[in-house]
């Protein structure tokens, strides 16, 4: 088993496909992927795209989102997914820990994330990792359906 994780610099179509592939596995309401939609996630300064390579096929992916506050840098982890034939494998393990380790290099002292409690197993891996339940509350504010 051959484990590679690699910050995507470019979108090809097997991006666009792995994508197309895993979004759905993590949301059922995320619109489809397009490459356009790639393209602003790649280009965008603040972004880093983390992608895992399994044997040589896309397998998961993460996006860090490291920028600056008047407190601080600040460094949010979204839209972590591992295709569910390769879960149990450490990909989500060696996403994340390249995202923190990504995060520290660009300045961050702290890394949030959120998982809805229904993913026991991601829960378990974020909480082995070092993450801790903050005491807040976290709202959300729907611009448009």
């Amino acid at each position: 088993m051959a484990l590679e994780i690699h910050e995507a610099s470019e979108v090809t179509d097997e991006l666009i496909d792995a994508c197309a592939r895993l979004i759905p596995q993590l949301s059922k309401s995320a619109p489809p992927v397009t490459a356009a939609m790639l393209e602003t996630v790649v280009a965008c300064t603040t972004n880093t795209l983390f992608v895992a390579r399994l044997d040589g096929h896309i397998v998961g992916m993460l996006t860090l989102v490291v920028f600056p506050t008047p407190t601080g840098h600040r460094a949010w982890i979204e839209d972590v997914v591992v295709d569910s034939a390769a879960q149990g494998r450490q990909v989500g393990s060696a996403l994340t820990t390249a995202a923190l380790a990504r995060a520290g290099e660009l300045g961050a002292r702290t890394v949030d994330l959120t998982s809805r409690s229904s993913r026991v197993a991601a829960n378990k891996l974020y909480r082995k990792l070092g993450f801790e339940p903050r005491e807040s509350n976290l709202l959300r504010y729907s611009i448009a359906d």
